[in-house]
């Protein structure tokens, strides 16, 4: 199953509307990494602001001890201010020596984790081979992130007393919150946004594709027999108006293409109608020469039987100029259009009136109604039902057993039908499309004019004329026309 393409002006719209969405994503995302970048840089500078803060503090007090400033004594020396520090500056402190060995630490504990009272091998290396003697060790527990930071302190000379542990725990409560609040601030934005967008979109759309809905519509009306109106947009795009420019030149192009190729096929129609019309023409002619010939050597003044032969001669004369004539008139009346002529009649009557000029007792008529009325020009009226008529008596086999031509008269809605319905050979497959074509017969004699000039009196009237056939069971006319 295919899936319909979408069109122009809905692609437009779901193309705003997708990048809206897009832009609210992308400035989310990008939201959610700064705030992460941020709360990084927040947790690394507070942990570097209470280092140096705690650094101080233990520098204080080691300049202000009276005991002795070395390691070992370092119990002694922040037996109680490491507890002040820790309150001060809200930090767990511990002071290991310079082997890792934990000497004090203001976490009140009475057991202590053995990772707590020793560190690692790995810490104290990185510890003594950095520049700046600092190292960082993050990890998490029970979903929490904590920084440990480990650095040495020192004496008054600058010798390396302890070594400075501080866990810190990086609380992103507030953080999150602030984001939290910010993405809902910004999604109820992004939501107004969007409705602004739909409709903006709908507006903007709508102005894009009407210039190419009015181009469309004209397209879709372009016919080759009538005349094309040009596009006439006031205000637009530069595509639109070389679009514009090229449908109007392309008008132009077709009118003069009609007018030449209806010059043409008018030219060519009539050249073949004065081959065929020559052609009808000369069938007569040859016999009525052979006849005139055979009468010149063959005359005798003082043959018994001049005045018989003289007669046979002048009626086969008389015959072939007959068939002339009606080659003439046939060809007379189909050169004639039909005169715009409408005048209130009585089809019934029309119909009836037709079909007394027809001798055949096969042929039967049937009216629905007594009564149907409508606009038509009586003579030609005439013309068409005893064309068809005659169409469907010629279409009878010689050895038909029971000829049969049943017309009918009925009225359909605003419309009025006539069909004229015959059993005789029918029409062949190959035949149908060229039935109403003029000059085109199935029959030994006549122009094939009959069935054309039907076609162009009904549609004259606004009318249609088809037909269904059967080979060998017949073929039924139908003629349909406007009341008014």
């Amino acid at each position: 199953m295919k899936i319909k393409r979408l069109s122009l002006r809905a692609r437009i719209f779901v193309a705003m509307i997708l990048l809206v969405l897009l832009a609210s994503i992308l400035i989310a995302a990008v939201t959610i990494y700064q705030y992460n970048e941020e709360a990084k840089d927040y947790h690394r500078e507070r942990l570097e602001r209470k280092e140096k803060a705690i650094k101080r503090s233990i520098d204080f007090v080691i300049r202000e001890t009276t005991y002795e400033v070395k390691t070992e004594k370092i119990p002694l020396i922040f037996k109680d201010e490491i507890f002040d520090i820790d309150a001060i500056h809200n930090l767990q402190v511990n002071l290991y020596d310079l082997e890792g060995q934990l000497l004090v630490s203001s976490k009140r504990t009475i057991e202590r984790d053995s990772t707590e009272t020793c560190l690692s091998a790995e810490v104290l290396n990185t510890l003594s081979n950095t520049i700046e003697h600092r190292h960082i060790v993050k990890n998490e527990v029970n979903g929490q992130t904590f920084q440990s930071s480990y650095t040495y302190i020192t004496d008054e000379k600058f010798k390396n007393l302890a070594i400075l542990n501080l866990p810190y725990l990086e609380n992103d409560d507030f953080l999150n919150r602030e984001l939290k609040e910010f993405l809902f601030r910004l999604g109820l934005a992004y939501m107004v946004m969007i409705f602004v967008a739909i409709f903006f979109a709908y507006l903007i759309s709508k102005y894009i594709t009407r210039s190419l809905k009015t181009i469309s519509d004209k397209m879709n009306e372009i016919r080759l027999e009538k005349q094309n109106k040009k596009i006439v947009i006031e205000s637009s795009s530069e595509e639109i108006e070389a679009l514009v420019k090229s449908y109007n030149s392309m008008i132009d192009e077709l009118e003069d293409s009609a007018v030449k190729l209806a010059t043409s096929e008018r030219e060519q129609a009539w050249r073949e109608m004065a081959k065929q019309v020559a052609h009808e023409i000369k069938n007569p002619l040859t016999p009525m020469r052979l006849s005139v010939q055979s009468f010149q050597r063959k005359f005798n003044p003082e043959d018994e039987n001049i005045h018989q032969k003289v007669e046979e001669y002048s009626n086969t004369l008389i015959q072939q100029i007959d068939t002339m004539s009606s080659i003439a008139s046939a060809f007379s009346n189909f050169a004639k259009m039909p005169a715009q002529k409408s005048e209130k009649l009585n089809v019934v009557n029309i119909v009836k009136l037709a079909l007394d000029i027809f001798n055949e007792d096969y042929i039967t008529f049937d009216a629905k109604e007594d009564e149907v009325i409508a606009k038509f020009d009586r003579t030609q009226l005439i013309r068409v039902v005893t064309n068809l008529v005659k169409n469907s008596i010629q279409a009878m086999p010689d050895d038909a057993e029971n000829p049969m031509i049943l017309v009918r008269v009925y009225s359909e809605a605003e419309n009025v039908k006539i069909t004229v319905e015959d059993n005789g050979s029918g029409i062949s497959e190959d035949n149908e499309d060229k039935v109403f074509e003029p000059k085109f017969t199935t029959k030994t004699s006549g122009m094939g004019l009959g069935l054309a000039m039907v076609k162009n009196i009904v549609e004259t009237y606004n009318g249609s004329i088809t037909f269904t056939s059967e080979i060998g069971k017949g073929t039924t006319f139908t003629v349909s026309f406007p009341k008014e």
